[in-house]
């Protein structure tokens, strides 16, 4: 890396979960600016400002590609549930980052919990309009209200949720953890206690051993939106020690 590119400030792309977009991250965008990092909050296909336009995995990828784009400096890529997933996928087929930082994603697709979670989506869908209530109620009791003006604000996306889960059978996220451990690019999880998408958390620590773990005490799946602060600090953490190359291998920490 040239010295005009170890002088550039990091650049952190910011991946939401489904039905929600790019504003369920205002806390830590808010954070890690003040911190002078360079932050891209994206919205996915079928989600916020791209909520008219059908997700897929492939256009997933191309919006990364596109908020990474030329920056000059350091690249870290931080997925959460729906963002951990097509993050993974992005990376692992040659997405430009220095390091990735997921969370809420170590549950096997294809599962009953996920096929489930598709046929749900579905009936919810059908009310129309009462989706989107049914959603930010759903949010209200999880994040509090806080969090779900976060997740609301940018729009919610009720209506393509099916059809996001149904793309994503298409992953295998244990064979892209396996490739980025393989290519050697720093991967960190940072999951909440409670998390239920921790069905499959043994399968990923291997398929990933040279991996870190962060466990943010007492926070459910939305990890960033129930515990904030603690987030942040995972975060702040994860780019001091994956970013310079200082890798903490194996290392597990509760927050």
């Amino acid at each position: 890396m040239s010295a005009s590119q170890e002088s550039a400030a990091t650049r952190v792309v910011l991946v939401h979960g489904v039905r929600t977009s790019r504003t369920m991250w205002r806390r830590q965008v808010d954070l890690l600016t003040s911190r002078g990092l360079d932050v891209r909050a994206v919205d996915l296909p079928g989600h916020g400002r791209r909520r008219d336009e059908p997700f897929t995995l492939a256009r997933a990828r191309a919006v990364l590609d596109e908020a990474v784009g030329d920056a000059p400096g350091r690249v870290v890529v931080v997925g959460l549930s729906l963002g951990g997933y097509v993050t993974l996928h992005w990376a692992a087929r040659g997405g430009r980052c220095d390091a990735v930082v997921v969370s809420s994603c170590t549950a096997r697709p294809g599962g009953t919990l996920h096929r489930s979670f598709i046929a749900i989506s579905r009936v919810i869908a059908a009310t129309g309009a009462g989706a989107d209530r049914l959603s930010d109620r759903a949010a209200r009791l999880a994040v509090g209200a806080v969090g779900a003006v976060d997740v609301a604000a940018g729009g919610l996306s009720s209506a393509g949720q099916a059809t996001t889960l149904t793309a994503v059978l298409k992953t295998d996220p244990l064979a892209d953890v396996a490739a980025l451990e393989r290519s050697g690019v720093p991967l960190r999880f940072v999951v909440g206690e409670w998390d239920h998408f921790r069905l499959d958390e043994r399968a990923f620590r291997a398929a990933a051993p040279s991996a870190s773990w962060v466990l943010v005490h007492r926070a459910n799946h939305l990890v960033s939106l129930h515990r904030p602060a603690a987030y942040g600090r995972a975060l702040l953490d994860a780019l001091r020690d994956l970013v310079p190359g200082g890798r903490v291998s194996g290392r597990s920490t509760r927050l």
